[in-house]
């Protein structure tokens, strides 16, 4: 009965990581959103954007599903059994997210489009070093890490794009 027991409060204290790791998720995009905020209605709209740029109402919904699989795929991870490779994903994952919050800082809280194309290739790298620890602990987790490399990397396009329309090169 113990053994019944104790697995039953492991899965419960699985379980109640979850909303934990959406809510840091989620509180760096609230961060990078409060980046964005005046910029948004101001600074980007007068810049020159490719043709190919989304419309703007696109960003929040694509955001909003990747940290979601951001969060699942951490926890995917976290729940595994202590290992050397957990760790190094668990701290690639942090590194990758506070470079994700930067980029917004850069891009639309100081408006360094050049400095934020330098930093979200950084960023780029730091999500494929997660994605492949990840695959190291737990393939779902990588496999919900791939929509967000994708992304990013239409993000950087952009960025480099932007940045090379407004900087007269």
């Amino acid at each position: 009965m113990r053994q019944r027991g104790s697995n039953f409060s492991a899965v419960a204290r699985d379980l109640a990581m979850l909303p934990a790791f959406v809510a840091v998720c989620f509180a760096a995009a609230a961060l990078g959103a409060w980046f964005n905020a005046g910029a948004v209605e101001d600074w980007y709209p007068s810049l020159r954007k490719p043709t190919w740029t989304p419309p703007a109402w696109v960003f929040a919904p694509v955001w909003t599903v990747l940290y979601l699989c951001m969060a699942v795929a951490v926890w995917l991870v976290w729940r595994r059994a202590e290992r050397p490779e957990r760790r190094t994903a668990l701290i690639l994952f942090a590194i990758q997210l506070v470079l994700n919050v930067a980029w917004s800082g850069l891009f639309f809280g100081l408006g360094r489009p050049g400095l934020a194309f330098a930093e979200i290739v950084v960023l780029w790298v730091a999500i494929a070093a997660t994605l492949w620890a990840f695959s190291r602990v737990s393939a779902p987790a990588a496999w919900l890490f791939v929509p967000y490399l994708a992304w990013v990397s239409f993000a950087a396009a952009l960025n480099g794009t932007i940045w090379w329309l407004n900087s007269g090169l």
